[in-house]
């Protein structure tokens, strides 16, 4: 079994210059309070690899604003307009990485693969510097996997072994990090008891869930 912890504990395990994936789609599935005790305790330096920035007050766009951020592997930017201005100003390093790529190059961390094969980015600038690949006379990009020092994970069930379960597009990213962070902590909904979440709706099983929140009073 899992003992609960509160957000400002789950904040105070991360260091100065993690590496953080983040759960989130626009802020759905992402762990809010335990941003907000990483707000409060002002970690920097951090890598934040999320879907997107989110907006400058919601999710990991307050990070962004309060400039605990120093780097962002993302989908995009494009509903915050203080990462754009970050980015240009070089303030922050911002890598952009089509979605489907992104989520694919986590996976292959997470199931011990050396890359993913794409031909999107072939052509363009994004192929720059990386190694290229010809099979049945295809061209494509060979890229890296993405690991994570820490997994931030929202959850709408989780029980007291640490088995989650997702609602909606929080399914996009969460499952998938879980398989590629050395440490995985997870913000619940609801915390119920073992056996209460059907089997087939275990997305992220126990096993991997290395801390639990607690649930908001």
């Amino acid at each position: 079994m899992k003992a609960a912890l509160r957000p400002e504990a789950a904040a105070e395990m991360i260091e100065e210059g993690a590496v953080l994936l983040v759960g989130g789609f626009m802020g759905v599935g992402s762990p809010h309070r335990l941003i907000d005790a990483i707000l409060a305790r002002g970690t920097g330096g951090l890598t934040i690899i999320c879907n997107d920035l989110c907006t400058p007050e919601k999710g990991v766009g307050k990070l962004v604003v309060s400039g605990q951020v120093s780097r962002a592997i993302v989908s995009h930017i494009g509903l915050n307009p203080l990462a754009q201005q970050k980015m240009m100003a070089g303030e922050m390093q911002v890598e952009l990485v089509p979605q489907g790529t992104l989520v694919e190059r986590i996976r292959a961390a997470g199931y011990g693969l050396g890359g993913v094969l794409t031909a999107t980015g072939l052509g363009t600038p994004v192929e720059e510097g990386k190694q290229i690949v010809e099979v049945d006379g295809q061209r494509f990009l060979l890229e890296r996997p993405i690991r994570g020092d820490y997994a931030l994970l929202a959850c709408h069930h989780a029980d007291y072994a640490g088995n989650l379960s997702y609602l909606l597009t929080a399914h996009n990213f969460n499952p998938i990090m879980a398989m590629a962070a050395a440490t995985v902590i997870a913000e619940p909904e609801h915390i119920v008891p073992v056996g209460m979440i059907p089997p087939d709706a275990v997305k992220t099983p126990g096993v991997l869930v290395d801390h639990l929140l607690g649930t908001a009073p």
